[in-house]
């Protein structure tokens, strides 16, 4: 006789304790009518069926809680939200840091003429400088300030009451300041430990300084372990080309190096696999180990991506052993992050340098020191709540969709204008992709803008530091060529009728009023010059009955770009406007000069 207990079925879809209880109930009831019969409130079995279906019940909540949070999508835990996060290559930061400008005051000796002040007690005042607000709130000047500067503010501060000439001049200059507390934690390490891992315990962490060991070797942070190569930036001291590109980025070879990671009550520090009698890399990245030779071309690249080194890497980094750690840390949390206008009001921590300090007069030295003031101008605010799990599912989206990487043309473009300020900037770019070359060959065209608001080439530095910032980024099978857009020099010239009832004259400046702001904003490589919008601007400007004709033509000579083109040859045939190829730049350079025009 077969077993009656083969025909038994199972209902998946009973997940509840109710459900799984009646269930219960019933098949008891079925299959062991006479093995238990008092299922009443108080009985046995009415308990035994109560635990299983709570401890059933228990269990398929849990299954489908976890499950949802193996999704971005469904996660409501916001630590898991921040794994998903690393997952993509989005960095967290549980605690941010606010940005301001403050304004610096020092007074300095006049000279020995008494007409300004005496450039050897002007001082640089040194980043690192620390300065406090009323609120008790901590800010750290982002950058060295040169009191120097030709474009700082100078004005006499103190006049001999007989004579009545200058004896000091205040100057005064602007710095960025970041806020937050600089603290020290330190670690004793023992006996070698791959992966080794340091916990710093505090929500306010904002920004790993440095990490250094007892040794003085210092251990640099990177995306990933197996990221070898990191980009410092350098001051540019060239004159010539420190106005466009304020640093130099330098490539290092590190094999101290850590990565952090944030959750919503610590920071982590985790090192690398290998210990220092493995290491094999120089600091500085050689040519020879970190070029590929493309095409007969030199690129920096990552050393952990070249093909050919992979098997000479430092197994993602060293971890330390038998030394001291010292972690250096900024700390900020809701409190001490923003400040009200006018209140960063006291220099703390003040570092100046002086030009031939051992010459100078000690005590107009210690004047000057003395003799820093700071405010801010306007607030030093901003968002330092850590965002919302929406919030921060967004931004992982966000993220995930840029992937930090160059693949398309707009990738370039986006990089290109998103390289950060202190390595420089170009005011215009255009990138067209090589068809003739056998490989994926990238061309830059970057033009950049004098502070009158003129175009100019762009210098060697800037675009050096433009290679190596996108050899970051780049797919491995492109090589990139940073090239000088052609500036093409463009003159207008007008005719008009006026009213009846207005001064030709009056009408003529308005007309080139309107024409010049045109202009001010610059037309972007490779865009074509529009004389329609002429024409309307033109009938747009009171006191124009219509506009007669518009002619355009090339400026050359002194003051402008030495580029030739023959305008006539890119004008279309109904003269609605001229097209530019891929590398030029159209500008109309002196609006007051080249338009020209007459008015009847």
């Amino acid at each position: 006789m077969a077993d009656k207990r083969e025909n038994i079925t199972v209902n998946y879809l009973s997940r509840d304790f109710s459900r799984i209880k009646e269930d219960l109930l019933d098949h008891a009831k079925r299959y062991y009518p006479d093995t238990f019969k008092d299922f009443s409130d108080a009985g046995f079995g009415a308990l035994m069926v109560d635990a299983v279906s709570y401890i059933g019940d228990i269990l398929s909540f849990y299954v489908d809680y976890q499950a949802n949070e193996s999704f971005l999508a469904t996660a409501i835990e916001y630590n898991n939200i921040v794994k998903h996060a690393e997952a993509v290559g989005y960095r967290h930061q549980t605690t941010r840091s606010t940005y301001g400008v403050v304004s610096l005051y020092i007074t300095v000796p006049a000279n020995s003429s008494n007409t300004g002040p005496d450039t050897s007690y002007i001082p640089i005042l040194k980043s690192g400088t620390t300065f406090s607000s009323n609120g008790g709130s901590n800010f750290t000047l982002m950058e060295d300030v040169n009191f120097n500067d030709p474009n700082n503010e100078i004005v006499v501060a103190l006049t001999n009451a007989s004579s009545g000439l200058p004896t000091k001049f205040a100057i005064r200059a602007r710095g960025q300041v970041v806020s937050g507390e600089l603290r020290v934690k330190t670690f004793d390490i023992g006996k070698f430990i791959r992966f080794r891992t340091l916990s710093i315990n505090s929500p306010f962490v904002t920004e790993i300084v440095s990490v250094s060991d007892s040794q003085g070797r210092q251990y640099y942070e990177v995306d990933h372990l197996s990221q070898n190569t990191i980009y410092i930036p350098i001051t540019n001291t060239d004159s010539n080309s420190n106005v466009q590109a304020p640093t130099i980025i330098k490539p290092y070879v590190v094999p101290r190096r850590f990565i952090a990671r944030r959750d919503t009550g610590a920071m982590t520090i985790t090192f690398g696999y290998g210990s220092d009698n493995q290491l094999s890399s120089p600091s500085l990245a050689e040519a020879r180990d970190v070029v590929l030779d493309l095409h007969s071309k030199d690129y920096v690249t990552d050393m952990a991506m070249d093909p050919t080194l992979l098997i000479k890497g430092d197994k993602f980094g060293v971890a330390p052993s038998d030394t001291k750690i010292t972690v250096v840390y900024r700390a900020n949390n809701s409190t001490n992050s923003n400040a009200a206008a006018g209140t960063i009001n006291r220099p703390s921590g003040t570092q100046m340098k002086f030009n031939d300090k051992a010459t100078l007069d000690v005590t107009k030295l210690a004047d000057v020191r003395g003799s820093l003031e700071v405010t801010n101008e306007r607030p030093v605010q901003g968002d330092v709540s850590p965002p919302t799990t929406s919030e921060l599912k967004e931004l992982i989206s966000g993220a995930h969709a840029a992937q930090n990487r160059a693949v398309t043309i707009q990738d370039y473009k986006t990089l290109v204008l998103s390289m950060p300020s202190k390595f420089g900037g170009v005011k215009r770019c255009s990138i067209v992709q090589d068809v003739d070359s056998n490989l994926r060959n990238i061309n830059i065209y970057v033009i950049n803008e004098t502070p009158a608001g003129r175009l100019e080439l762009t210098n060697s530095i800037l675009k050096e530091n433009l290679k190596t910032w996108l050899n970051t980024k780049r797919m491995i099978n492109d090589s990139v060529d940073i090239l000088d857009a052609k500036v093409v020099n463009l003159g207008i010239t007008f005719g008009a009728i006026a009213s009846s009832n207005e001064n030709k004259t009056v009408v003529f400046d308005r007309i080139v009023a309107t024409l010049s702001l045109l202009f001010e904003e610059k037309l972007d490589i490779g865009e074509s010059f529009k004389i329609t919008d002429l024409y309307t601007a033109i009938n747009a400007t009171p006191g124009v009955v219509d506009a007669t004709f518009v002619k355009v033509h090339q400026k050359t000579g002194s003051g402008y770009s030495t580029t030739r083109l023959n305008v006539k040859n890119y004008t279309t045939p109904d003269g609605r406007l001229i097209a530019a190829p891929k590398n030029v730049i159209y500008e109309v350079r002196y609006p007051n000069v080249d338009i020209q025009g007459t008015v009847r």
